[in-house]
């Protein structure tokens, strides 16, 4: 789970000492020592978010306030999406695209009406804040919120929960954004996450971190959840884990999300282009792409795991695996990977070298499992 580049010492989330109080196995990741799991183990943990509530610690990732007037159209300099027609309180998923049409991080925008809230991953935090102070200052001001942690509460149970704490919550879709009190703090809180649950991310200041997750922790429906299982979950619901699925090589085109670009910003669309490497993204929505990324389901109990070659039945590479593993819910293993278009139709066998020999897979639809988002 290492995303680790430099011997810089580890930093740690406010909420650090209460993993370690918990049981949690830490690893280093994205530069934090973050939980990987707690004493129940991975599956555990997988399955309880599935079916009940699981307390997740995302406070490695970047959060920042774009404020002022023309911060939306600011912002559409540098991603392929309609921000300037974002609902108030509404988030949207986005992309920071590169001169040659790659992908530079995945991240979410909400409109809080004066100011945009931004979530970038944390393996690419410091360059996204770079990117968007040297592209975005003169326009508005660019303000990085490091004085706040973040909560994902994932799982049916989730806004039973959360709505003992504030009721209005409930009343909350799919993508919303508020601003509410809990435990009498002001948070940021979307009804999002990664897990393909219905759930809340949930930005808290920093010095209330802990208390806010040990209220949450109280109630019998949560458990906390460690990076393990946050990993399984997110690969269950078809989802990308940047610097795996998502890199600056790959467009967004070949990494099938083509969803995420909105029609606005499209070659017909009111404002076509206008953003790093538009005109290779524009030409790969054209005149299509060599390769695209896919759900694969091993025939075989054996796990692929990312970096195994694609092979056809000639033994001819044709792609690669970029996520893989064990999928609690379907007891199965998964996996998601890159293949000629031509092999990207579901339902085409290929294999995957495992250890050296071929393992049979399919091409599947995502999500594996069916996503239950709170659309109202």
């Amino acid at each position: 789970m290492s995303d680790n580049h430099s011997d810089a010492p580890l930093l740690r989330t406010p909420l650090y000492d209460l993993h370690v109080s918990l049981g949690a196995k830490m690893v280093p990741f994205a530069g934090y020592e973050m939980p990987v799991q707690y004493p129940a183990g991975i599956i555990r943990e997988h399955t309880h978010t599935r079916t009940q509530a699981g307390l997740f610690d995302v406070s490695h990732m970047g959060q920042v306030f774009l404020v002022g007037p023309d911060a939306a159209a600011a912002l559409e300099t540098l991603v392929p999406v309609d921000i300037i027609d974002l609902p108030q309180g509404m988030q949207r998923y986005a992309l920071f695209t590169n001169e040659t049409g790659g992908v530079m991080d995945d991240l979410m925008v909400a409109n809080f009406g004066d100011r945009l809230f931004v979530v970038v991953n944390a393996a690419c935090k410091a360059q996204d804040i770079a990117h968007m102070q040297k592209h975005l200052s003169g326009r508005c001001k660019v303000e990085v919120l490091d004085d706040r942690a973040l909560l994902a509460l994932q799982g049916p149970a989730a806004a039973t929960v959360l709505s003992r704490l504030a009721p209005e919550v409930g009343k909350m879709v799919f993508m919303n954004s508020i601003t509410v009190d809990l435990l009498g703090v002001p948070c940021y809180v979307s009804r999002s996450g990664y897990t393909g649950e219905d759930g809340y991310e949930i930005s808290v200041p920093a010095d209330k971190a802990e208390a806010l997750a040990r209220e949450l922790l109280s109630h019998p429906e949560v458990a906390p959840i460690g990076l393990g299982a946050r990993d399984s979950l997110r690969l269950e619901a078809g989802l990308c884990l940047y610097g795996h699925d998502l890199d600056v090589n790959t467009s967004p085109v070949e990494s099938s999300l083509l969803w995420a670009l909105s029609k606005p910003r499209r070659a017909d669309g009111a404002r076509a282009g206008g953003y790093p490497g538009a005109d290779v993204i524009l030409g790969h929505i054209a005149n299509g792409v060599s390769r695209k990324r896919v759900g694969l389901r091993p025939n075989a109990r054996v796990p692929v795991r990312e970096g195994a070659e694609i092979v056809d039945a000639d033994g001819r590479k044709v792609g690669i695996v970029t996520s893989g593993g064990f999928g609690p819910t379907l007891e199965a293993p998964v996996a998601m990977g890159y293949v000629e278009t031509a092999l990207a139709k579901v339902g085409t066998q290929l294999s995957a070298i495992v250890r050296g020999k071929p393992v049979p897979i399919e091409v599947a639809s995502t999500p594996f499992v069916p996503q239950r988002y709170y659309r109202g």
